[in-house]
């Protein structure tokens, strides 16, 4: 994994694992994390709640999300949020990466 001034290669920072959700943190501290996962083929997260706002970017691939019932689906290059306290979860079409941003407030 490279992380430079000039940025991070997230296709390259994180691999699939066969029947796997693979992540990897990043940064952490006090005031938030940066979180990069890697979902096989129909793997996801079941239904959760965060006491953040999330922000998620799609590096590659497609996935099902859902937030307080309403399914979004989400490709490459695409960014969601996920409010703090609604209820959510991934599901993924393909394999897909995606980088988590959470920032506490």
């Amino acid at each position: 994994m490279i992380i430079t001034k000039e940025g991070l290669n997230l296709g390259k920072a994180i691999d699939y694992q066969d029947s796997s959700v693979v992540s990897k943190e990043i940064i952490k501290g006090k005031t938030g994390n940066v979180t990069l996962f890697a979902f096989d083929k129909a793997q996801g997260l079941s239904e959760h709640t965060a006491p953040f706002d999330a922000l998620v970017y799609i590096a590659e691939g497609r996935a099902d999300i859902t937030i307080s019932g309403k399914v979004y689906t989400a490709q490459a290059g695409d960014f969601i949020i996920m409010p703090a306290n609604e209820p959510h979860s991934l599901k993924a079409g393909e394999r897909f990466k995606m980088m988590l941003v959470m920032i506490r407030s």
